[in-house]
């Protein structure tokens, strides 16, 4: 089941993107997310998909684009 519904809309609660980025458009690049709003990011991944994101993963390259994401997302299934 494709994750990114949930990860556009978490991305849409954090920044001010009208439209949804393509799967590998780098959202740092672009503008959409930047070191302030990765936080916020993160915690919202977390209470949409009840996951914990542990702080040492919180790098930009993890959450760079919606596919990265949801690859990222994946891998921390139990």
């Amino acid at each position: 089941m494709s994750k990114q519904p949930g990860i556009l809309k978490v991305i849409h609660a954090v920044s001010d993107l009208p439209n949804d980025p393509a799967p590998d458009e780098s959202l740092f690049d672009s503008g959409t997310l930047d070191s302030f709003t990765l936080p916020d990011l993160v915690t919202g991944l977390e209470q949409e998909f009840n996951v914990k994101i542990p702080d040492s993963d919180l790098v930009p390259e993890r959450f760079d684009t919606v596919t990265k994401i949801e690859a990222y997302l994946t891998s921390r299934e139990t």
